[in-house]
């Protein structure tokens, strides 16, 4: 599954024409057609885009990998990716992490703690 079906399979799933579905982006039938298609490929600002609208997951939209929509509210985390100029491998690990179990997320704070120790250690 490209990225194309996977615009498609967010449209399906929510239950809207190519028309409609563009609207919301502010966009033509014929610009999604065309990503659904293959004929076009969308950029960085569009995937954000789309993201949004449709609170889809913007590392599931890139690889398929993970849940469609997301569980995490949006402006919380579209907030920090902005002011902090993060990409989405930053924003898919920040969700990453606030999905992840209490025993999960110490691990998580004792790896990062010894390299923070050892990158401390050596200045």
């Amino acid at each position: 599954m490209d990225i194309g079906d996977r615009i498609k399979s967010i449209r399906k799933s929510t239950n809207l024409t190519q028309i409609d579905f563009a609207k919301k982006l502010g966009l033509s039938r014929n610009a999604i057609a065309s990503y659904e298609g293959g004929v076009r490929i969308p950029n960085e600002a569009m995937i954000k885009l789309i993201c949004t609208t449709y609170k889809v997951d913007p590392f599931w939209l890139e690889t398929g990998e993970g849940d469609m929509f997301t569980a995490i509210p949006e402006t919380i985390i579209d907030s920090l990716v902005e002011e902090f100029d993060l990409d989405i491998r930053d924003r898919f690990i920040i969700e990453t992490y606030l999905q992840a179990s209490e025993m999960q997320r110490n691990a998580i704070k004792d790896f990062l703690l010894t390299l923070a120790e050892k990158s401390a250690k050596k200045k």
